[in-house]
């Protein structure tokens, strides 16, 4: 890589670039100083042997590419300080693979890639580099939370799904917020442990040698009763049991909307239609339960 970058310089002896290509080329250039600063600092600190040496790699490339820029500018660029610190504090909280691909959202497209290719002929393998290598690299990252994506899926949805119905059924037919709080929370705590119960098993009987059964089912469990509290919430904060359901959607909506855009950056995946199909689910739920609670107290004359 470094005799073709040192080849395509020598061919580009005497190429004179405007002001305004040199003042993009240095933003390029930043932006690979930035990349490269990321993925050494996340190397440093990663335990994972072959993780590190994904990191490493993509490090070696992004600086490759400011050498190559800075060997055009004829200048040197400090990294995005504000962008390497967000990137770092995603990674450790999110995980690696969501802050390298946040880092990749914020980076330049290709379109100002290509735009300086007359000028830097060898602009074409870098973004061959950005597009295609650096993707492959990342996609080799093992990350212990993506293999137990579908375990916390299900332990988020089912939670979603059944306590705003529950909640919505106690609702109208109980009209008392504490009181459903506390039916709320036996229920959900409950839930949790079935459901992680029948995540241990239905994981044991595929026989995935990668998937650990324990591991999923705690997973499952862990995001349910996350989810349970969150919901309940509300109904021991609130005195109005009315307020109290309504802020429980909003939460559940935000829940639904925080995840689905998780997913939608670590997998490459749309955000829109998953969100709006969970989120109908969810909510139609709720509605079909808080009309049977309403039905119940009218006509079973129910009291609590």
């Amino acid at each position: 890589m470094i005799l073709y970058i040192l080849y395509q310089y020598k061919r580009q002896i005497g190429v004179k670039m405007t002001k305004e290509s040199i003042k993009a080329l240095l933003k390029l250039q930043q932006g690979e100083m930035t990349g490269f600063v990321v993925y050494k600092r996340l190397a440093e600190r990663e335990k994972h042997n072959a993780n590190k040496a994904v990191l490493m790699e993509i490090a070696g490339e992004e600086q490759s590419h400011y050498q190559l820029f800075r060997s055009y500018t004829g200048q040197e660029v400090s990294a995005h300080w504000l962008t390497v610190w967000i990137t770092l504090l995603l990674s450790k909280v999110f995980g690696l693979t969501f802050g390298l691909k946040m880092l990749e959202r914020v980076e330049a497209n290709r379109e100002q890639y290509e735009a300086l290719v007359d000028e830097v002929p060898s602009m074409n393998q870098v973004i061959e580099d950005e597009e295609e290598h650096e993707q492959t690299l990342i996609g080799m990252i093992d990350e212990e939370r993506l293999k137990y994506m579908s375990s916390v899926v299900l332990g988020l949805n089912d939670a979603l799904v059944e306590l705003t119905g529950a909640l919505a059924g106690f609702t109208l037919s109980i009209q008392n917020a504490r009181t459903i709080a506390l039916m709320g929370f036996i229920t959900g705590i409950s839930a949790s442990f079935s459901m992680a119960a029948s995540e241990y098993l239905s994981t044991r009987a595929e026989n995935n040698v990668e998937i650990d059964a324990k591991k999923s089912a705690i997973y499952t469990g862990l995001a349910y009763v996350a989810t349970v509290l969150i919901l309940v919430l509300p109904f021991f904060l609130c005195e109005s049991y009315l307020l109290a359901m309504a802020v429980t959607l909003l939460l559940g909506i935000g829940i639904i909307a925080l995840f689905n855009y998780y997913v939608s950056v670590v997998k490459d995946e749309r955000f829109g239609s998953r969100f709006l199909e969970m989120a109908s689910i969810s909510i139609g739920v709720a509605l079909i339960s808080f009309a049977i609670g309403f039905l119940v107290k009218r006509y079973l004359g129910f009291e609590i």
